[in-house]
């Protein structure tokens, strides 16, 4: 039984999971909102629930065109099971209306009106009062493969765009979460990924989104061969070799870190569509599991010296293409609920 007094980081549901790597063209359908929504609100793990949900700006979810009037609804459908709206993801991908952020100037425009819509969904729900906390997140909408075509031309375009979408989300009060993914270009390894932090230089809107997940294969040079932090040679068994290897690749990026997804992932890669080898969400029981989640999610949670970093004010989880049958379960979300309330026991804090 949950035996902390932490407050802090609230903790919230993806309703992503519905719609990333499914529906038309994919091998299982979408799960509206609603049914996310109601599967988060039931969790309840020693009468604590989840606090609110991460949303995905894309249709059947939240269309990125959405008048004021659809989104007061959607509102509306999370504030009546008792959560909150967090952060938001922009598509900023080109099937959705976006571009590359290393293409051509009219996909670098296309990007950053992409991720203006999303900012303006973002601000709204905040000034509605329903949206206390959290960023808008984004990628940067194209593969490693062409990058790697140019790394340095590649890497500045990147910053150049994310540079532009920078002063867009400052003049909607809006801070900006560059996804830690081995499947987009400039952020397929913890090294590109620093580069186009430190090239921004925007630490006040532009800072990391750090998942378990995904970050895992930041060590495993995954997409990145040059760049891996583990020894090609290294066992799982290695708990020694693997702390420290971890500790080098959090103390880098922590720093940037205002977005952070509680996950497991058993050292696989899954793709679909655009997501091109990316790191394969499991769920925390699961067995071949390579993360102690709580262990390493204080990493991310707290700094050098043990203590809260507190640069943000919820944590969430992603569970991206789990099966549609996984997802209908109530202790699916309930175990996940349960990693999550230990990792607020291990890491969290008040005020």
């Amino acid at each position: 039984m949950s035996t902390s007094q932490n407050q802090y980081p609230k903790l919230h549901n993806a309703a992503w999971p519905g719609v990333v790597g499914k529906g038309p063209g994919a091998e299982e359908p979408a799960i509206e909102l609603d049914t996310m929504l109601d599967l988060t609100a039931a969790a309840k793990v020693d009468g604590v629930k989840f606090d609110g949900v991460d949303i995905f700006l894309f249709a059947p979810h939240v269309d990125i065109d959405s008048s004021d009037d659809d989104l007061k609804r959607i509102a509306e459908k999370v504030t009546s099971r008792g959560l909150v709206i967090g952060s938001v993801v922009a598509p900023v991908w080109g099937p959705t209306g976006g571009g590359a952020a290393m293409g051509d100037a009219g996909e670098r425009k296309k990007f950053c009106e992409q991720v203006r819509k999303g900012c303006r969904i973002a601000r709204f729900w905040r000034e509605m009062g329903v949206r206390p906390y959290g960023v808008v997140r984004i990628d940067s909408a194209c593969g490693p493969d062409a990058w790697y075509d140019d790394p340095a031309g590649s890497t500045k375009k990147i910053i150049e765009t994310f540079k532009e979408a920078s002063k867009v989300a400052e003049d909607h009060g809006e801070r900006l979460a560059a996804e830690g993914e081995v499947c987009w270009a400039g952020m397929h390894s913890w090294k590109a990924m620093l580069a186009v932090l430190e090239g921004v230089n925007r630490p006040q809107t532009l800072g990391f989104q750090a998942d378990m997940a995904h970050t895992l294969h930041y060590l495993l040079g995954t997409n990145a061969p040059e760049d891996r932090i583990l020894p090609e040679s290294f066992s799982w068994n290695d708990t020694a070799t693997f702390a420290q290897a971890y500790k080098k690749l959090t103390s880098a990026l922590r720093p940037w870190t205002i977005d952070f997804h509680v996950a497991q992932n058993d050292a696989t890669v899954k793709g679909s569509g655009s997501h091109d080898k990316t790191g394969r969400h499991c769920l925390p029981n699961d067995p071949n599991g390579k993360l102690d989640i709580v262990r390493e999610a204080g990493c991310w949670l707290k700094d050098d010296n043990g203590q809260p970093t507190r640069k943000f004010k919820h944590i969430c989880w992603d569970g991206c293409m789990f099966p549609n049958a996984t997802m209908m379960k109530p202790d699916t979300w309930n175990s996940i609920l349960a990693a999550m309330v230990a990792v607020r026991d291990a890491h969290g804090w008040n005020g």
